[in-house]
Order: C-alpha cells, then structure tokens, then sequence
C-alpha cells in the first residue's frame, strides 16, 4: 500500500507542473501505480498517470469538490494548457473564496481528497492481484444489515438512476425553496423525477406533467407563486407514471437557496437534516391514511450535487434524521440512492461501525450468515438460522437453537450447543460439551472427546 504524504507530495507536483508537464514531473509512485492497472499494459508512463488521476478525480463523486480538483490538475475541459496561477484561481472561485484563502484551505482538502482515491486504486489493484480473482462488476443493490440501537435494521443503498427504483413507497427529491423544478431533460435527481412521471404519448410526447403541475397547484394554493418557502419544507406529490414501478409518492425537499444573481445554490447540512425529519414526519401521517400502508422511503444524497455539498457532508447530514426516526423504533424500510459505485462505498465505509457482526450476540439478526469464518470466542448465538459453512468456531459457547449449521468445521472447545438440528459435515468436532438433543448429524467425522451429546438421533455416517 503506497503512503498517503508521499503520493499526495506528487500529486501536488503535478498541480503545479500541470498535465501537460507530467513526462518531465517526478512522480515514481503514480507510476507505479500507474503501472498496475488492467489497462496500462504497453501504455507510456504519462498516458497512464493522466488516465489514473482521471480516475481518482471521478471517484469523488461530483459537487464542488470534484469540480475544483478538475481545475486544480488541469483535467477540467480547455484547462490543459492553464498555468498553475489560474488553474488555482478558477478553483477559488468553484467555492467563492479569494485565491488566498483557496491556497491555505481548501486546496489542502481537495488535493487531499485526490491522494485519498489514488491510495484506494492502489489497494483494490493489490487486492484483486493477491486474490488472483478478476475484477467483477460492483453490485447495484446492496444490503447493509446493521445494529442499531439494539435492534436489526437492514438498509439498502441502490447504484443507479433515481427513475429505476421499483417498489419503494416514497421517493424523497431534493428542491430549491421556490420548488421551481429543472427542465425534464436535464439530468439531475429532480429534473429526472419529473420525466419519470410524466405521462407521454406513444411517440414521446409530453401528455401531462404530473410532478410539475401538482408542485405548481400546491404553491398557488399556500399562497407561494414567486415566494421562497422555508428551508426545510417538505411538499408532497403523487409519483405520477412511476406508480406503474410501485412509487407511490414523492416528497419534495427545500434544501437549495438560491444565490443572488448567480446560478449557484446555497445548502446547509442543518437544513438537510430538518428536511429529513419532517419528510418521516410527514411519511407516518400520510402512512396512517394510507391502504396500504406507506412502509418504506428512499433518500438521494441531497444537496451534493448543484448545491455543491461534498457527499460525506450531505450524507452525515441525512444519517443524523434517519438515524434518530429508527432510534424512536421507527420500522420504515429505509433507502439510499446514488449513481455512482464511489457514492455507494463512501456510504458502506461510513456505516461500517454499525455492521451487523457475522457471529456473535446473534440474537434477531437470524438467516444467511453463510460464509462465516473463525467464530472464536462468540458467546450466545442463540436463534440464528442457516449459518452456512462456518470454519474455525472454537470456542463458541451457548450457541443454543442454531438450526442448519451446514459444513462446520474445526468446532472444537463448543460449550452448550443446546438443540442442534442439521449439523450435517461437521468435522472435527473435538472438545464438545454438552450438545443437547442434536438430530441429523449425519456426515459427522473426528468427535473425539464430546461429553455428554444426550438426545442424538439419526447418526447415520459417522465412521
């Protein structure tokens, strides 16, 4: 794994050379780096690094951030060429601070932010080498199942476009507090909601706007035609066609303010929070009137796109609402979506901490713990279901009412395993105590030293 200080030092080389430059710059770790990529085979050294830091830029993942890195570099279109000076001021003025303040601050975080992706590539490359397992495409759903506050919750984060989702109850869409949404031909999470549900001909042509026209009728009727609303305020529509995908509803967020005689936006990650909240607020009233009930509520990370808030900014500030609605024991079934697989793992790594674990206290959290290596030392794994093939649990104790333990192996110093069912293949289960009533354990090998296994029925294949 390459040092942080040293590849951001040449990363900070390269800013100030340019790209332009990158034959005649320093810079041995990003071409080693360089070097390692799938693609890089015959590739000249400065084709490669321009590519990898290409890479690293796009890895981001949007907002202000990846734009001003784009400039800093020179990567951005027509910035090839720039000297360091301008490249420098035009990132300034991505964040509308003077060139001073730029260079003291935020050009350590975002050439940080590059070094950051480049040491990522970098280890991914080592680890498919190490595996020796080819690359695979990144799932488009995940299911991270977390512990929180006591309890399981299971969060999906789905890597594709806002219009895809199927069988989400609510969608939340981020708006700018006149709710003026963008063309439907524009690509944002908004402007694609808009398309999604409007109802077309079978040519293409627009037949009705729903989201548009609903958004309009709740401004004329809160008295809000040409006045901001609140940060904050949540409006509710109907989702339109997308009700043929199981969308039932779309909640529209204020978060974006806009800037005075610019085309940019304002966001604070305190009004994304409050907006979350009243968005669940408003989720359990509409809920209560609903047949079906609304279960469920998918969030994009709002803000980080034209308002410019990095994604860990917008996504803490999102987690902040989400996570106090489930602490009250709230049971929504709850969503995330991005477009980009950078955006996905941002967010896994972010709640790592929460991470169900594989063993261990497994109580609730039953079914597929497939896979499971080296339980050592778990204590009380009662109820869990269909544990896979675990290997290495010694000295798990209590693990009470485990049913369909597949191929276990390397048991040994297992205390109290209580009523086993379908312990089939397990091997060298040495230093068992006390198993209960097993049944089915056929298939079993090496038992040696199991002490008091009262109850077993159906043994059938032990040599």
């Amino acid at each position: 794994m390459p040092d942080h200080g040293l590849v951001l030092e040449e990363v900070r080389k390269v800013r100030r050379a340019g790209i332009v430059r990158l034959r005649e710059t320093d810079t041995p770790e990003l071409i080693r780096i360089a070097g390692q990529l799938p693609a890089a085979n015959g590739e000249l050294s400065a084709g490669a690094v321009e590519r990898l830091l290409r890479t690293a830029v796009a890895g981001i993942g949007g907002g202000s951030l990846q734009t001003a890195a784009e400039y800093s570099l020179g990567l951005a279109q027509g910035t090839r060429d720039w000297p360091a000076a301008d490249r420098r001021r035009r990132a300034a003025q991505v964040y509308g601070v003077s060139v001073e303040r730029f260079r003291k601050h935020h050009e350590l975080m975002v050439l940080g932010q590059i070094a950051e992706q480049l040491v990522g590539i970098a280890g991914r490359v080592r680890d498919d080498t190490t595996t020796g397992e080819p690359s695979r495409l990144p799932a488009a759903h995940r299911e991270l199942r977390l512990a929180l506050h006591g309890r399981a919750v299971t969060v999906t984060v789905h890597v594709h476009s806002v219009d895809l989702l199927r069988d989400v109850d609510v969608v939340v869409s981020p708006s700018n507090t006149y709710f003026a949404l963008p063309a439907a031909y524009k690509s944002s999470v908004s402007a694609t909601l808009r398309r999604a549900g409007a109802l077309k001909d079978p040519a293409g042509g627009l037949v009705e706007d729903h989201v548009h026209d609903e958004l309009r009728g709740w401004a004329a009727r809160h008295g809000a035609p040409g006045r901001a609303a609140l940060p904050g305020t949540v409006v509710a529509t109907s989702s339109g066609a997308l009700a043929g995908q199981g969308v039932r509803r779309i909640y529209h967020v204020a978060v974006a303010v806009p800037r005075p005689e610019t085309n940019d936006y304002d966001v604070q990650p305190a009004d994304v929070t409050r907006g979350v909240a009243r968005a669940f607020a408003l989720l359990a009233e509409e809920s209560r009137a609903s047949d079906p009930p609304l279960t469920s509520i998918c969030l994009p990370l709002l803000g980080a796109g034209r308002g410019g808030l990095p994604p860990l900014e917008s996504f803490g500030a999102l987690w902040a609402a989400v996570e106090a609605e489930l602490a009250r024991g709230a049971g929504w079934d709850i969503h995330f979506v991005v477009r980009r697989h950078a955006r996905a793992d941002l967010i896994e790594r972010l709640l790592a901490g929460y991470a169900r674990p594989g063993v261990g206290d497994g109580r609730g959290f039953g079914g597929d713990g497939s896979g499971v290596h080296s339980g050592k030392g778990v204590r009380d794994a009662g109820g869990v279901r269909d544990a896979g093939p675990v290997r290495d649990a010694g000295g798990v104790r209590d693990a009470g009412g485990v049913r369909d333990a597949g191929p276990v192996r390397d048991a040994g110093g297992v205390r109290d395993a209580g009523p086993v069912r379908d312990a089939g293949g397990v091997r060298d289960a040495g230093g068992v105590r006390d198993a209960g009533p097993v049944r089915d354990a056929g298939g079993v090998r090496d038992a040696g030293g199991v002490r008091d296994a009262g109850g077993v029925h159906d043994d059938r294949g032990n040599p």
